[in-house]
Order: structure tokens, then C-alpha cells, then sequence
């Protein structure tokens, strides 16, 4: 479904994406892990059009992005910090976002904007909710118009035990329709049970993209982190990033 080919982008002296090279097809649910600053989000809104590479091309479902918005209609994202009008109500965003996209109630995946009571709150402005109710609201919109390709950055940050739980779960209904779906977290305790590929980014180089399996039996590991932990133990940095996932897991807050 998405296809990057020799994908580099350089802000100033930092070199962001590195050469990136990958397919991410259906039914994947791919965790993209590195530590802060390694070319993640970078690599994300390349695939979004939100920054323009510097050389090298994606592909979504076999069509170059080009400048043209339209394959946009085809992802649902939910950003690490959802950005909104501040004044502008709960129920207005999504009857905003739903006009925009022309799409009818039978079309809309309602589930989590039900499960998260989303309508309760619909006559608030964005500027009084806390920052875990912006992700619920940040989610239900990620999955509102039931799109082929999802990408969720830190989706769970910020969000109570049952909330993540819903989201996860969520997700996993997703995984089973064959979607695609990209996740960052710093929490690799919420990936274990979703992943099916792993690519680890460093210093805007991708390091690997392997299969969760291959990844469990080359380090005779089955937790993602320890799986990590494995194969990076030899750099520093790494490990030190490392040691900041464990204490995540351990206190359940994330950096």
C-alpha cells in the first residue's frame, strides 16, 4: 500500500531521513521505534505530504505522491498533539471534517466517538478539554471516515488504562480488516500484541524492518522491548534509550 523508495530529507545540519528504503502492505501493523530525534515523525509526515523530501518518492496504493492532496482520503492520522481552532466546539469538528470529506452516517466509523461518550462533550470548545480528552477526540477522528491506511503517533499517550485499552483494542479490530497501520510509541509494552512488522529508525538511517516473529526468533525474545534491548545492546545510545523504555513500562508514563 505504501511504497518509499531512496526517501532522504535534511533540515540544516540534521539529516532527518537517511536513504529510507521500504513496502508496508496490507494487514501490517507496523511499529516504527527509534529513539527521540531518529527520523520518525519526519518519516510520517513525509508519507502525509506535511514535508516535502528532498530526493526520493512514495507511493501510496501504487500512485506517486505528487502535490496532489486527494490520496490523503485514504489515511486516517492521529497526531502525537492534536491541534485545534481553539474556540471551535467539539461537535462542530467533526461536522466540519464529515462536509469535508462528503461522506454519508452509514460511511462513518462511529465506534470510538460512542465508546469514548465524545457526544456528551460535543457543546465544549477544544480549549477546554484536558490533554487525554484531546486524544480521544484525536482518535474517533483518526478512525471517523473508515479509511484503508491509519497512522497513529504516540496513540496512547496521555490516555487512561481503560482508554488505551479501548484504543488497543480498536485497533486490533482494524489489524483483523486487513488495514495497514503505522504506530510510534515510546511505550513498547502497548505494541506487543498489535505489531506484526518493526522498523527501527536511528539517526534517520533505518536500521531494519523485520517481521515481530523473525524479530522474537533471532533474539529468543517475545516482549518487543527486550527483543530491542537484544539486538541494539551494543551502542550506547541505544542502550541509554533503552533504559528510558524500560523505566516507561515500569511507571507507565511516557517521556
Amino acid at each position: 500500500m505504501i511504497r518509499i523508495e531512496n526517501l532522504s530529507k535534511r533540515f540544516k545540519k540534521l539529516q532527518a531521513l537517511d536513504d529510507i528504503n521500504a513496502l508496508f502492505s496490507t494487514g501490517q501493523v507496523v511499529s516504527l521505534i527509534g529513539p527521540n530525534g531518529s527520523g520518525k515523525t519526519t518519516l510520517i509526515k513525509s508519507i502525509l505530504g506535511m514535508v516535502k523530501a528532498d530526493s526520493g518518492t512514495i507511493y501510496v496504493n501504487g500512485k506517486k505522491i505528487n502535490g496532489d492532496p486527494s490520496y490523503r482520503g485514504q489515511i486516517g492520522y492521529m497526531p502525537q498533539i492534536g491541534r485545534y481552532p481553539d474556540n471551535m466546539k467539539v461537535g462542530q469538528l467533526f461536522r466540519m471534517l464529515k462536509n469535508i470529506r462528503k461522506m454519508t452516517d452509514a460511511e462513518l466509523d462511529t465506534d470510538l466517538l460512542v465508546k469514548f461518550n465524545l457526544a456528551s462533550i460535543f457543546d465544549k470548545p477544544m480549549r477546554t478539554l484536558s490533554g487525554g480528552t484531546r486524544q480521544k477526540v484525536s482518535a474517533a477522528l483518526a478512525f471517523y471516515f473508515n479509511p484503508d491506511i491509519l497512522i497513529l503517533d504516540e496513540p496512547t499517550a496521555g490516555l487512561d488504562p481503560l482508554s488505551s485499552e479501548i484504543l488497543k483494542e480498536k485497533i486490533m479490530q482494524e489489524k483483523r480488516k486487513d488495514k495497514l497501520i503505522l504506530i510510534t510509541s515510546h511505550i513498547l509494552s502497548d505494541l506487543d500484541e498489535l505489531t506484526t512488522h518493526v522498523m527501527y529508525l536511528q539517526e534517520g538511517k533505518m536500521i531494519f524492518l523485520k517481521d515481530i516473529e523473525t524479530l522474537r526468533h533471532e533474539t529468543g525474545q517475545e516482549k518487543l522491548g527486550k527483543a530491542i534491548a537484544y539486538v541494539m545492546k551494543g551502542g550506547k545510545k541505544e542502550a541509554l534509550w533503552i533504559d528510558e523504555v524500560l523505566a516507561v513500562k515500569t511507571t507507565g508514563q511516557p517521556d
